[in-house]
């Protein structure tokens, strides 16, 4: 019998949308699902998952996971699925989940689906769809044999659904111990008020049309005043103009935000890659053959410059 073992995130003490969207896709297939919650202090967050339809839950609350540690990880994933017995393992495609699928399809010798955009799930009969080559040709991929299953998913494409927390049935896991030859001795994190591009609904970007830093501090107020994320191209952070956590693309931050603002983008195909995926893309542009305008629901030809101040003048309108 098929079942899913989730991979929970948590960043500041909450479940990530991410992991919400899988449990919620995982229910509308019809089929069981459990989740590995892992961390320091999460354990409150167990009644979230089992809300939103685990199972189970599987738990490991422990200071020493205070700092995602691959080792222990894979380790306390390894667990979760002997006990378990399931069949797949869906990851999310943030940062850990790239770092841990890898991982895990290593430890028990079996391929991996990584970046999948849209998926059919027929018990363990999977079909998936990922971009690859840019977007410019989406694959469509099937395990080719019998055994575990684990996939990676983009986050945004599936609708994650309003639940309230329930009790949740927990099994503790045995805490396993770190990597023997790695430490992190510290990590640092940039403290700052600005939405995350990965976790945005609305994301403003600006691209080279900006002209410069002044240009795009003259777009950012647009993005405060709509709550949204602030990105950019590539173009825009390697001439320094804003830094590169900024950046939408494939070298950049992957992202499918609800609404999409691209200003001054021309629509390179590696800005394209990281964006397409938007469900309504807004782009402003001089450039009438501008390739951003080919996957653009609205499009305006003409200056960024005059188009950002009706932007704003009409979120005043609307907010008042």
């Amino acid at each position: 019998m098929s079942k899913i073992l989730i991979i929970a995130e948590v960043k500041n003490g909450e479940i990530k949308k991410n992991t919400l969207e899988l449990l919620s896709f995982a229910k509308s297939q019809g089929i069981e699902s459990d989740a590995v919650l892992s961390g320091s202090g999460v354990a409150r967050q167990a009644n979230v998952l089992a809300g939103q339809g685990a199972s189970t839950v599987y738990l490991a609350d422990d200071e020493s996971l205070e700092i995602y540690n691959t080792e222990q990880y894979t380790c306390l994933v390894t667990d979760a699925l002997k006990q378990s017995g399931a069949t797949q393992v869906w990851l999310s495609s943030s940062e850990l989940g790239r770092d841990l699928t890898p991982r895990l399809a290593a430890r028990h010798n079996v391929g991996a689906l990584s970046d999948v955009t849209q998926l059919e799930v027929n018990g363990d009969d999977i079909t998936a769809e990922r971009p690859c080559m840019s977007t410019k040709v989406m694959q469509t991929c099937q395990f080719s044999k019998e055994g575990l299953r684990i996939i990676s998913i983009r986050s945004g494409f599936f609708l994650a659904e309003q639940t309230s927390p329930v009790d949740a049935n927990i099994v503790t896991l045995s805490i396993p111990e770190g990597h023997a030859k790695l430490k992190v001795k510290e990590v640092q994190v940039e403290v700052s008020d600005e939405v995350e591009l990965n976790e945005a609904s609305i994301i403003i970007s600006a691209g080279r049309g900006t002209g410069g830093t002044e240009g795009c501090d003259f777009v950012k107020p647009l993005a405060t005043e709509l709550g949204a994320a602030f990105g950019a191209s590539r173009a825009v952070c390697d001439a320094g103009w804003l830094p590169h956590k900024h950046q939408v693309g494939q070298t950049g931050t992957m992202v499918n935000p609800d609404f999409y603002f691209a200003l001054g983008i021309s629509g390179a195909i590696q800005h394209l890659a990281g964006m397409s995926g938007s469900k309504v893309i807004v782009a402003v542009n001089k450039d009438p053959d501008a390739p951003i305008f080919k996957v653009a629901d609205y499009g305006i030809v003409g200056d960024l410059f005059k188009a950002v101040p009706v932007f704003r003048e009409e979120i005043g309108k609307i907010k008042s």
